[in-house]
């Protein structure tokens, strides 16, 4: 799916093929009946315009009976035709949309959300800087996999019934209009295919003519539509990180700055729908002039000549013209679907965009080498010798020099490591490394062997999952009983919420908004206390919580995790002994002047004396 017919096709060779092509099979053979419906309704319509012609004749008139029934037999072809086939087409052609969208969004959601945190790394630094004539991080995934996936299926779909549309008509019409062709003066060397010749002539000349201007006005449209689409993505990403700062530009008052980087943002989509709307109404007033030209001039001229030298009937001149007006609207679609080509084309371009930004990403390491050293090896060994650390140097994008250097650092089964350093000194940096979520540097880090690990940040979000869920995470909540979440959430103080297991969350909110950050962490802490992790990583894991709750914190996992790895960062260093006034912590990790550093935690208090 990295290019624009393999994003097209897959869905029809995948594994649901056969509902794929089922679904396309019943559109083609609704588009086909619409195709013969108006090859009838051109017959009927000119019989109709016949009768009236006739009904006052001297001789034959037409009676109003007959005349009646030509009209009903009209009506009820465009019936058939328009509230039948087309409509029930209708309902198979969004069915098909539907089914596509779908597909699509399962197969980016599953490359996303593997377990390779393809969605983290799309969005890290390395991305960012990736060397020239590499793409760069994709903007506004969610616009992509959403809006864009849509506009996209949609208009191939449309695409597709409006080929097959032309394609029928030349064979169901195109075959009408040489049967009822007529000799032309002048064309005698074509016998009676003159007429028939005269109007594929036309035609010939006419539609692609206009379909070249069309394509040429389309791919300005399709620019402009990619301008507005990338502008008002930049402006939605901003609403959405407003959303997540909001209370902190209210407290800092910051609301007049907020105030012009909107404006600055929306003036982009302004600029853009601007010359976007000069375009589709010159776009709009082409087509107008196109279809007058097309059904009054273009379909009615070839056949008025052997009208006039009485060579065929009123009948069969307007059954003509009626039959080249359909073949004309037929093989125009490209120009009516233009404007939406344009946009098929904007959509598609964005989607492999991001499908070739995921295939790139699903070896980080290779991708992240692009914009500088990343080497990290990962291994395991044996559970008795813990987690090592080898020759690791971390480094930011583009910068060959690291800012943070561990020469070697084994940390034992149940041993508990503090570390500490400077703000901005690499503490969560090199957590992220441990965890294969950091993007340059090199180095081998070394895991214990089937034991499960567990990172718990500072900042904790919250997903929009039932309480049960978010205690059990990443297991399955069927994994775990009812009274084993309970309990964890009893020893980790929510008891208060133990009701709620079931729930998403309270008051029409779900629990990221009800939890203060203090309770997010307590939670994250029953999680621990109920998946009792082998190796756990505490990022600041304790920082809304005050100094009994961070003793309450530390002795719980101790208690039930006894032996747990355990490096911890913190900045606050107050609470890191129980109230009896024992060490929680065996070890300290310094980082200092980029360098990390390993003493007991006796040592490190000697120094802070």
């Amino acid at each position: 799916m990295r290019n624009f017919w393999g994003l097209l096709l897959a869905y029809w060779l995948s594994e649901r093929w056969r509902e794929a092509w089922g679904l396309t099979f019943i559109i083609l053979l609704l588009t086909g009946l619409s195709a013969q419906a108006s090859v009838y309704f051109a017959l009927t319509s000119g019989e109709l315009v016949n009768r009236i012609a006739n009904f006052h004749h001297p001789t034959v008139p037409t009676t109003p009976s007959s005349l009646l029934t030509t009209a009903a037999t009209l009506a009820a072809i465009a019936i058939t035709r328009d509230a039948g086939f087309t409509a029930v087409r209708h309902f198979f052609s969004t069915t098909l949309h539907r089914k596509w969208r779908q597909w699509l969004d399962e197969r980016f959601n599953q490359a996303l959300l593997d377990s390779n945190h393809t969605h983290f790394h799309l969005q890290q630094n390395g991305f960012g800087a990736a060397t020239e004539g590499e793409s760069s991080s994709p903007d506004n995934i969610d616009q992509r996999v959403q809006e864009a996936i849509k506009g996209m299926t949609g208009g191939a779909i449309g695409l597709g019934v409006g080929i097959a549309g032309v394609v029928l008509s030349l064979g169901f019409v195109g075959s009408k209009l040489i049967e009822t062709s007529s000799p032309v003066r002048g064309l005698d060397l074509l016998g009676s295919y003159g007429s028939a010749c005269l109007m594929f002539l036309a035609i010939a000349i006419y539609v692609p003519l206009n379909t070249f201007i069309a394509a040429k006005l389309g791919s300005v449209l399709q620019g402009l539509s990619t301008r507005i689409q990338s502008a008002e993505g930049s402006y939605r990403s901003e609403l959405n990180q407003l959303l997540h700062r909001s209370f902190h530009v209210a407290v800092i008052k910051g609301e007049p700055a907020q105030k012009a980087i909107n404006g600055r943002r929306y003036r982009e989509i302004d600029h853009t729908w601007t010359r976007l709307n000069r375009v589709t109404a010159g776009y709009m007033g082409f087509e107008l002039v196109h279809n007058f030209l097309g059904s009054r001039i273009v379909a009615y001229a070839p056949g008025l000549l052997p009208y006039v030298d009485k060579t065929i009937s009123l009948q069969d001149y307007v059954t003509g013209a009626e039959l080249a007006t359909a073949l004309i609207n037929e093989c125009s679609w490209f120009i009516h679907a233009m404007p939406d080509i344009a946009t098929l084309r904007a959509n598609a371009h964005r989607i492999t965009e991001l499908a070739q930004a995921i295939e790139a990403v699903q070896q980080p390491q290779n991708y992240y080498a692009r914009s500088g050293p990343s080497v990290f090896e990962y291994k395991t060994q044996d559970t008795a010798r813990g987690l090592t650390i080898q020759a690791v140097e971390l480094m930011h994008a583009g910068d060959d020099q690291a800012f943070l250097t561990a020469d070697e650092l084994n940390f034992l089964p149940g041993e508990w490591t503090l570390v500490v350093g400077e703000s901005g000194s690499g503490k969560t940096s090199l957590l992220k490394a441990i965890n294969g979520l950091w993007a340059h540097g090199r180095g081998t880090i070394t895991t214990p062997e089937n034991v499960r690990s567990l990172y718990a940040a500072q900042d904790v979000k919250l997903q929009g999952v039932c309480l049960k869920d978010l205690v059990c995470l990443p297991d399955e909540a069927d994994a775990h009983d009812v009274a084993s979440v309970v309990s964890a959430l009893e020893e980790a103080g929510l008891e208060e919420i133990t009701e709620g297991l079931s729930s998403d969350g309270r008051d029409g909110q779900n629990w990221d908004k009800l939890l203060s950050g203090g309770e997010k962490q307590k939670l994250v802490l029953a999680r621990i206390l109920l998946l009792r992790p082998g190796l756990l990583f505490l990022d600041e894991a304790t920082s809304a919580l005050d100094s009994d709750a961070v003793r309450a914190f530390h002795q719980s996992i101790k208690g039930h995790c006894p032996e747990a790895t355990v490096i911890a960062v913190m900045h606050d260093t107050s609470s890191i002994q129980s109230e009896s006034g024992v060490d929680f912590f065996d070890s300290v990790l310094t980082i200092d002047n980029g360098i990390a550093t390993k003493t007991p935690i006796t040592d490190w208090r000697d120094t802070q004396e």
